[in-house]
């Protein structure tokens, strides 16, 4: 199988053109598999992209909006053993996202792969910048909790920052950056809530963090309304706390554990088992590199549910392929935030329309 083929290298260590013939090879089977097991999905591909279920180009695989998760439950498992659900805001429908013990397994080897030269082989303690109630009941979880959850498997003896009111408990990030000086530990949580609830609730309180790996990724928006840039973001961690390594990512809870991992230049590249297309918003052709649109994510992991291919309501740019000097092989992408939802309700709401 193409996944066991390229989830053994370490993420981003793969040439975009040595990847793609390979990730192309295992799309095209997940499509086949999702056709097959999946009857809104067989709908979904007669209506939409003619039934075509093989396709020749990474750029011809059929996807779906991410919004549509939204509207339909989407299984291509007879043995589910969690749901996912997207955070949200209020008064949105959640994404559901279902999930059995194969793609679970997929998304833990998945993230192994993409943190291995971030965090090492060992497991280092993790302080998490969040509520332990938020990952309390794992058969339904949100997005929010999946990700904790996700960078568990990296932790030990993990602390959670906040009690279940969202309070800084200061003694528990005291005691904890206290008990393990000396050595490496890890720091995870939402970026919002680690500007808030670490940086800005410990800048009169001296905090040495100079040992920490710091992992963050989503609330840009909330930060981009307060005026804070991910330079300025770094920097302050950086004055504040003697951080030096700092990690933030793109993900989202449609296609869980494909993660974009920030490089030295700046740009989050994808791991070897998945990849980007940028497509006008309009015309949803695919656009060259430099030019903005909305970002296509295809992955090798999901299996239990037909998320191998999904367009986000996100927008980007892939700014090079391949980095050598930064270690990063493959595409390097920036984020520029979302497109508005009534642009794209058109796109949704055709594509929902043969389920």
């Amino acid at each position: 199988m193409m996944f066991e083929a390229l989830v053994k290298r370490e993420a981003a260590s793969t040439a975009d053109a040595q990847k793609r013939p390979l990730l192309l090879a295992g799309l095209n089977e997940l499509t086949a598999h999702h056709y097959t097991l999946c009857p809104s999905y067989k709908n979904i591909v007669d209506a939409a992209f003619g039934g075509r279920i093989e396709a020749d180009a990474i750029e011809q695989v059929p996807y779906l909006p991410a919004s549509l998760f939204k509207r339909l439950v989407l299984s291509s498992t007879p043995k589910p053993i969690l749901t996912l659900r997207s955070s949200g805001t209020s008064g949105q429908q959640p994404s559901q996202i279902i999930i059995d013990a194969e793609t679970s397994e997929r998304q833990s080897r998945g993230l192994l792969s993409i943190f291995h030269s971030v965090l090492g082989a060992k497991r280092i303690p993790l302080l998490v910048i969040d509520s332990r109630s938020v990952v309390m009941n794992p058969q339904t979880i949100t997005a929010r909790g999946a990700g904790i959850l996700g960078m568990m498997k990296f932790g030990a003896k993990t602390a959670f920052a906040l009690d279940s009111q969202m309070n800084v408990v200061e003694n528990a990030v005291v005691d904890f950056v206290e008990q393990h000086k000396g050595q490496p530990f890890l720091i995870f949580g939402f970026t919002f809530m680690v500007w808030t609830k670490l940086v800005q609730h410990f800048q009169d309180r001296p905090l040495d963090l100079s040992n920490a790996i710091v992992v963050h990724s989503g609330g840009w928006k909330k930060l981009e309304e307060i005026k804070v840039t991910n330079e300025q973001f770094r920097a302050r961690l950086a004055e504040q706390f003697n951080v030096t390594r700092v990690y933030n990512f793109y993900g989202f809870v449609e296609q869980l554990g494909s993660i974009f991992l920030e490089a030295e230049d700046g740009l989050l590249y994808a791991p070897s088992y998945a990849d980007v297309i940028v497509r006008d918003p309009k015309t949803l052709r695919p656009l060259p590199i430099g030019e903005t649109g909305l970002l296509q994510i295809v992955s090798l992991l999901p299996k239990s549910y037909p998320g191998h291919s999904i367009l986000t309501e996100d927008l980007g740019v892939v700014r090079r392929i391949d980095n050598p000097a930064a270690a990063r092989m493959g595409k390097g992408i920036q984020i520029f935030g979302r497109l508005p939802a009534s642009e794209l309700r058109g796109c949704s709401d055709v594509i929902a329309a043969g389920a």
